[in-house]
């Protein structure tokens, strides 16, 4: 499968999972609450370009919210920057969550296949075969009553 179609069904999939009329808390990025109490400091790496908006959302890790319309916890939306970027999502408690990142590239609020990127935790594989969002199970890690780290990298076309 090619790069451009992977890449097509992760921007289509974080797409669905961006709705403008959420109930999660929209946050600003204080990489000071990564420093203690359940939390992940996201690196994202494989930014494009610095123009537009990077939006990260935390899901509980359970088949009825990963994803789905209006059930993230917390949303960063920060300007973007070329290469990497470091973002920090306070987390309710102690838990297994998902990661989603879209790189909203001209900052219209709009979905737009042919520049938007986007990436998920534990970066998984989106194919032709798979075209439903990555199951929960794939994405989900837990995070204890410390931060942790963990690595995303954005598929573009």
């Amino acid at each position: 499968m090619s790069k451009f179609t992977s890449a097509s069904l992760c921007v289509a999939l974080l797409s669905m999972s961006v709705a403008a009329n959420a109930e999660g808390q929209v946050l600003p990025n204080d990489l000071a609450k990564c420093r203690s109490g359940p939390s992940t400091l996201v690196q994202i790496s494989g930014v494009k370009a610095g123009s537009g908006k990077i939006r990260v959302q935390s899901y509980r890790a359970n088949a009825s919210e990963w994803l789905a319309k209006g059930r993230w916890l917390t949303r960063i939306e920060v300007p973007a920057r070329a290469g990497s970027m470091t973002v920090c999502v306070p987390l309710p408690q102690a838990g297994a969550y998902g990661i989603a990142v879209r790189h909203d590239f001209n900052g219209n609020g709009k979905t737009d296949l042919s520049t938007d990127g986007g990436g998920m935790s534990n970066n998984p594989s989106i194919n032709i075969f798979n075209l439903g969002k990555p199951s929960y199970k794939k994405t989900a890690f837990e995070v204890g009553n410390a931060p942790r780290t963990i690595s995303i990298t954005m598929k573009y076309m």
